[in-house]
């Protein structure tokens, strides 16, 4: 049994809180920030397409192969909200899964925001407030982390470390790896105690974002084809992570990527070159093969595997500047409702529409946006901040 190969299977689980149509003249008038009707509308619709359908298949590989098949979720404070609100039954839905105990729940920031290239108190909020609501939800208790787009850097992953996480999720950036594999185990440069898995990006993407691509030369995929690739990959351990919105969402069912995700666990376990692990029995059973050094931050977006999907301009930088800016009267403030609002106002999908970026990943960003140019998106995130900034400067002079 241990001799043999592993398979990490990792889904991300997120929807952002849509902003509405904000005017400069609802600045000072009007605090309710949120498009209520396009967050029901659309967490209803992902839910149908892709959150039961895909968890009643996974529940069926679970309970057919009798706990040789696992998986791994991080799901966002944000999205449970809405999932609380308009979709209960996709929660119960997760909850059937946890209760398999073939289910890992890894942590992350709870607003999927930049936190951790902000403020190393507000990180450290988001992420015990993730844990707590993990636990509240699932019964999960967390040993291992994922940041925000798999962003990770030698410093964010010792402050990781430090709040008692002893794996982390990661992008296996060809950058960062030169000729390396990330299908190997590793550990932080700073705190070795810090296991380090990384995303094999070119098989993830194969699922994610190749999949349905008629004029990709290896269409149709299949479970057959896809396990001689696994095959073939080198090292102890595959790590397949990708948008659990891939399934149903991204991918129609149309597409046969439910098919697909049937069949996959079968062939696998009936080949028996690989056994399933979650992340944390991954960095259980097998040991790190070196240290890897990320001095500048890396992530699973665009080409370059960076941060500029959302602070690549000086838009998104003077918003990030601006609302990185107000934390400390937050503290002070201490009131749920500025807090609530601080933290979705962080949410990294607003810095994300405001992206520049053209060719390939222009495309996939377009795809996201829910505007028709970076800068409306920028224009209207400012009136809310603008408003939000009014609110909090109002709450610190009733204070004085």
């Amino acid at each position: 049994m241990e001799n043999k190969r592993s398979i990490c299977l990792y889904f991300h689980v997120h929807q952002p809180t849509r902003l509405r149509l904000y005017r400069f003249f609802d600045i000072g008038k009007d605090s309710h920030y949120y498009d209520d009707f396009a967050n029901r509308t659309i967490l209803q619709r992902v839910a149908r397409n892709c959150y039961l359908p895909m968890n009643k298949i996974l529940l069926e590989s679970i309970r057919k192969h009798k706990g040789k098949f696992r998986v791994a979720f991080s799901i966002t404070g944000t999205v449970l909200e809405q999932m609380d609100r308009y979709a209960p039954e996709v929660i119960e839905s997760f909850r059937e899964l946890a209760d398999t105990g073939c289910v890992e729940f890894v942590c992350e920031t709870y607003y999927h925001s930049l936190a951790s290239m902000a403020s190393p108190a507000e990180f450290k909020h988001q992420v015990l407030k993730q844990k707590e609501t993990l636990e509240k939800f699932f019964g999960a208790k967390p040993t291992a982390f994922r940041n925000t787009e798999l962003i990770y850097s030698d410093a964010i992953g010792s402050a990781v470390y430090e709040m008692g996480f002893k794996t982390m999720l990661t992008e296996g950036a060809r950058h960062i790896m030169g000729w390396r594999s990330p299908n190997h185990v590793y550990e932080n440069d700073l705190k070795p105690g810090l296991k380090l898995l990384l995303r094999n990006y070119r098989l993830s993407d194969d699922i994610a974002f190749r999949f349905d691509d008629r004029s990709w030369s290896e269409w149709p995929l299949t479970a057959e084809k896809y396990l001689g690739w696994l095959k073939e990959a080198d090292g102890e351990i595959v790590n397949l992570f990708m948008d659990y919105e891939t399934f149903g969402e991204h991918r129609s069912a149309e597409s046969g990527i439910f098919d697909f995700m049937k069949a996959l666990p079968d062939q696998v376990i009936a080949d028996g070159s690989f056994n399933f692990v979650t992340p944390s029995q991954a960095t259980k059973r097998y040991k790190a093969v070196s240290p890897l050094s990320v001095p500048e931050p890396i992530s699973w977006a665009d080409e370059e595997r960076d941060v500029t999907a959302w602070l690549g301009n000086e838009l998104q930088q003077d918003a990030f500047n601006k609302i990185k800016g107000l934390t400390e009267k937050l503290s002070i403030l201490n009131d749920a409702s500025l807090w609530n609002d601080f933290g979705h106002l962080q949410e990294s999908d607003h810095l994300y529409y405001m992206c520049t970026k053209f060719f390939s990943d222009g495309e996939v960003h377009k795809y996201f946006t829910p505007y028709d140019t970076p800068y409306e998106a920028f224009i209207n995130y400012m009136n809310v901040l603008s408003d939000f900034i009014i609110r909090v400067n109002d709450a610190m002079a009733e204070r004085a």
